[in-house]
Formats: C-alpha cells, sequence, structure tokens
C-alpha cells in the first residue's frame, strides 16, 4: 500500500531507520496509516479533514515503529509513549475528545497493530518457529499498550486540567455551545467572548495546503485578522480548532452582500481560507460558519480551486449538489453521457456549452467569454448536442447542474477513459 511521506518527527525516523532499517520502517508507517484509517472509521471524532488525520496519524504510527524497536529487542530503555503521541494528546483536549474515545482508539488500534505483527509473523517466520514467535510478540505488545495507555490517560488529564482553566479553553467551549445551538443566551455569552453576537457576522475556516504542523497555527490566525479587516469587520472573534485549521469571525453593524478580502494574499502561499455570507444575531453567526464549512469543503475537493480564498457565495451550489461526491458523478456521467469522459476533447465541448447556456444560448456573448470566434462556438455547441442525443432545451436545468460538477469537481465526477 502507498502511503503519504511518514508522520512521525524526522528525528524519530532517522533513528528507527537506523535500529531497523528502511524496509521495517517504511512497513510500519503502512501500518500505522491503516490503523488511523480504521480509528477515524470507528470514531468520527477523530476525524475531520487532513490535518485531523495527520495530527491523529503521528500517535499510531510512532508506536508501531517503537513497538518493532521493543519486540526486536533494539531500544532498551526507550518508553512506550512518544512524543508524537503525546502531541496528539493536547490537540485532543483542545479539540473536546473525550478520555474515554482517546483509550478506546487506543485499543482499536492496538487490535490492529497487533492482527499486522501476527501476518507478518505467519507470512515470514519458519512453521517450527511460528508459535514461539508469535507468543514473544503478543507478549510484548500486551506490555507495551499497557505502558502506552497509562501514559497517554495521565497526560491527557494534565493536559485537560491545565487546559480547563484557561482563558481560550473558556472561550472555545462558549463558542462551541453558540454553534450548537445549547447557548442561547446573546448577552451574556457576548460579554464573556467580549464580540458582540447581536451584530452582523462573517465567518472564516482556514488551513493549510499541504498539511502543516499545528504550531503554525499563529500564522492563521494573523490572516484570519488581516483578511477580516479587508471586509469591513469592526470587531474579531478568532478560535484555534487543533491541527492547524482556525475558525473565526468578524461582525460589524451591516455588511454588504458579499463582503470579499480584496486583493488581499496572505504571506505563506500554503495558507487557504473559506468564507461564509452575513448573517445577522446568533443565527447569523451559526449558518456563516455552516457556510464557511461547506466552502471549505468544497475547495478542497475542486480541481481548479488554484486561488487561496474561496467564498460560499460563489459555490454555493457546487457545494450543496457535491454533498454526497458519488451521487455527483452519477448525475454527470447519466447527463453528460460521452460528454462526460475526461479528456481535452469532452472538455472543451462541455466549456463551451456550460459558457453558452450561462449566456442565455447567444452564441456571440458565448464567444466574447472564451475568446473564439461565434463559428466555434456554434459547432462546438451542435456537436455537443449530437453526443447527448437529445434537444439541449429540454432538459436545460440537468444540463446544466451536470456542466457545473463537471466544470467544478473535473475528474473526480467524470468518466474514467474506456467506460
Amino acid at each position: 500500500m502507498a502511503v503519504p511521506p511518514p508522520a512521525s518527527r524526522p528525528v524519530t525516523i532517522a533513528d528507527a531507520v537506523e535500529r531497523l532499517g528502511k524496509g521495517p520502517v517504511k512497513w510500519a508507517c503502512q501500518v500505522g496509516y491503516a490503523m488511523t484509517e480504521r480509528i477515524i472509521a470507528e470514531i468520527p471524532d477523530f476525524g475531520g479533514g487532513p490535518e485531523q488525520f495527520e495530527s491523529l496519524r503521528m500517535g499510531p504510527e510512532s508506536s508501531v515503529i517503537r513497538s518493532l524497536i521493543w519486540i526486536s529487542s533494539k531500544g532498551q530503555g526507550l518508553p512506550a509513549i512518544t512524543e508524537e503521541a503525546l502531541r496528539g494528546d493536547v490537540d485532543f483536549v483542545r479539540r473536546g475528545i473525550s478520555l474515554d474515545k482517546v483509550l478506546r482508539g487506543v485499543r482499536l488500534g492496538h487490535a490492529q497493530m497487533t492482527k499486522a505483527f501476527l501476518d507478518s509473523c505467519r507470512e515470514l517466520v519458519p512453521e517450527a518457529e511460528r508459535v514461539d514467535q508469535m507468543q514473544i510478540i503478543s507478549e510484548s505488545l500486551f506490555r507495551y499498550i499497557d505502558e502506552f495507555s497509562g501514559e497517554m490517560a495521565a497526560t491527557y488529564l494534565a493536559e485537560r486540567e491545565r487546559w480547563s482553566v484557561s482563558a481560550a479553553a473558556a472561550k472555545a467551549e462558549i463558542i462551541r455551545q453558540v454553534l450548537d445551538g445549547s447557548r442561547t443566551d446573546r448577552a451574556e455569552a457576548s460579554r464573556e467572548l467580549g464580540y458582540d453576537l447581536s451584530r452582523q457576522h462573517v465567518a472564516l475556516t482556514l488551513w493549510f495546503d499541504p498539511v502543516r504542523n499545528s504550531a503554525d497555527t499563529p500564522e492563521l490566525e494573523a490572516t484570519a485578522l488581516d483578511a477580516l479587516a479587508r471586509m469591513g469587520a469592526t470587531k474579531t472573534l478568532v478560535m484555534p480548532v487543533g491541527g492547524g485549521r482556525v475558525w473565526a469571525w468578524g461582525s460589524r453593524n451591516s455588511f454588504p452582500a458579499r463582503p470579499t478580502a480584496d486583493d488581499y494574499r496572505p504571506a505563506k502561499p500554503d495558507v487557504r481560507m473559506a468564507a461564509g455570507t452575513p448573517g445577522a444575531d446568533i443565527a447569523g453567526f451559526q449558518r456563516s460558519h455552516r457556510e464557511a464549512q461547506a466552502a471549505e469543503r468544497t475547495s478542497r475537493l475542486r480541481r481548479n480551486g488554484t486561488g487561496w480564498d474561496a467564498y460560499y457565495a460563489d459555490i454555493a451550489i457546487a457545494s450543496l449538489l457535491s454533498a454526497d461526491l458519488d451521487l455527483a458523478r452519477d448525475l454527470v456521467v447519466r447527463e453528460l453521457g460521452p460528454l462526460a469522459k475526461d479528456n481535452d476533447n469532452a472538455a472543451d465541448l462541455r466549456s463551451t456549452l456550460l459558457c453558452y447556456l450561462q449566456e442565455e444560448s447567444s452564441p456571440h456573448a458565448a464567444a466574447q467569454r472564451l475568446f473564439v470566434s461565434r463559428n466555434t462556438v456554434a459547432y462546438r455547441v451542435k456537436r455537443a448536442s449530437e453526443l447527448l442525443g437529445y434537444d439541449i432545451a429540454e432538459r436545460r436545468f440537468e444540463l446544466q447542474t451536470a456542466l457545473v460538477l463537471a466544470d467544478t469537481f473535473g475528474s473526480q465526477v467524470l468518466a474514467p477513459e474506456g467506460r
């Protein structure tokens, strides 16, 4: 199984390669990746996006490496717990993931790790030695996970106690309560947050692409403040949510219908931002945040998302239509038929037909937008209609919907070659 580069610290990988060799370390990284997928599938609270996946992956991956060192007897004195796993504890506390879920994740990971070790033992160890080696593996992994679980729990409780008395934790808890609707006392919540919930709000989410270490979160906070100021916000509220992600809000008495950050660009090119539309009062605070999250999800999926910022107002339809990407792909392939092929010729026909429909079936207007001749537009529209096999005026809504999805998400919703 091919996996991305290791999530563990370079020093952890280098030390393991020196003790074990490249092959075993690669295997350990593959097992750690599979463990992470299993844990998130069973306990969705650990998921949320690439940042959360990578933050969690550090623990399982480094634990498999450390277990392998223990079993090989090349790590005398090394503790079971790794620095990567301890970093995860900090993230779990700040994201509000309970200790019982953390320990359940440890148990799930241990079960999958044990299976991987025993499967490899069956494959690699001669039959005459297999039973003895399996017993050694089982006993070593039991001792390992017993020590690991104890350290994880102790670190989690210490971090939770420290975090629970901090101002940031109190603010984060109030924000989460406002978002989930359990906190409705607007005046008191506004006072405790230092942010007036009665005004109009614009919500942002910010992240790194590609994923970076959560220690760089202050860069995202600074970008959020700059962007909100460009949008005209006079008050701001910023909340780090772990794993290199930030949620933010800006408020004023009244925003324009579509506030933007104009030509602002963050200092670092890997910063990304998504924004909701303005909304008033607590309901607007909640809705704009949901829209920002939807815009973020859509932005991560887009094949042509080259810009650093995404506005829900611009991609609302694509966002709603792509809530289930498999169903979106079925719609595209069904409606577009031969035009759903993932090649340049079909792409030219799709883009021309979409522009033609958006310009109210005007070949002249479409030609101006596409910088081609009117005859070219007319030919492509005629050819597209022939391939579709129906009058485009008869299924205009379905056709244009499929074209928008194809234009936004590209290969993810198109038919593979040969299909």
